[in-house]
């Protein structure tokens, strides 16, 4: 751990106050754009001045809340639900590890691996990124004990199309994570095409989809674990 000096000089203050800075928490308390747009509807509403006769009239006040409701539901249908629990479930448990990092983070890490040749990294790190992007958009919660099959088919559940696709991906987890096997580009390429994929789709939650945060039997999954891994090892 590096000494903090009791009365740094001024370029030492500067790093430790830039150091304090590049902390990760002070990114994620920032608010998002659900929070800003959110916040500016009310501001509007309160600057309204109705009791005097100065404001809009009534029909201007339902066209205009009508315009900002079908707004946000578009913003939603695109983006999915607001990231509300972001913050606190950065530490929860993901596939079996601790990790801390947002969807961003994990993709940048899983691209510099590719850019390294080491795609057993690169394919572990974006199928990561894969169940981190569905649990930051309340699709799929990456609850303790899931493992890459049970998170495999709630998301098969979610995003049909894709069921293939995931079943594959979850399998070259396995086979990096656990198997001790050599990734390979192809591979690799299969995963990022898939998370692209997926995160090109609008969210399946909104109209009738199945129920938010959908965990898809993950008190089952750490005992269907073994037998899993057995069946992927057996491919």
């Amino acid at each position: 751990m590096v000494a903090v000096p009791v009365e740094p000089d001024a370029p030492d203050a500067q790093q430790l106050l830039l150091d304090e800075l590049s902390d990760p928490i002070y990114a994620q308390s920032q608010p998002s754009w659900f929070d800003l747009l959110s916040q500016s509807v009310l501001d509007w509403f309160a600057s309204l001045s109705l009791a005097d006769g100065t404001g809009p009239s009534a029909l201007a006040l339902v066209i205009g809340a009508i315009v900002i409701a079908a707004a946000i539901a578009g913003a939603i249908l695109v983006y999915g639900l607001p990231r509300w629990r972001a913050r606190s479930r950065l530490g929860v448990e993901l596939l079996g590890a601790s990790d801390r990092r947002t969807t961003r983070e994990l993709r940048r890490d899983a691209e510099r691996a590719a850019g390294a040749n080491d795609f057993s990294l690169a394919i572990a790190e974006r199928f990561r990124a894969i169940a981190r992007a569905l649990d930051e958009r309340t699709i799929v919660s990456s609850v303790p004990g899931m493992t890459a099959q049970g998170f495999a088919r709630a998301a098969a559940q979610q995003f049909p199309a894709h069921a293939a696709p995931f079943e594959v991906a979850a399998e070259h987890f396995d086979a990096v994570r656990y198997l001790g096997r050599a990734g390979t580009r192809e591979q690799y390429d299969a995963v990022r095409e898939l998370d692209e994929a997926i995160d090109r789709a609008p969210s399946p939650l909104v109209g009738g989809g199945a129920g938010a945060g959908v965990g898809a039997g993950a008190g089952s999954d750490a005992g269907a674990g073994a037998t899993d891994l057995m069946r992927s090892s057996a491919r």
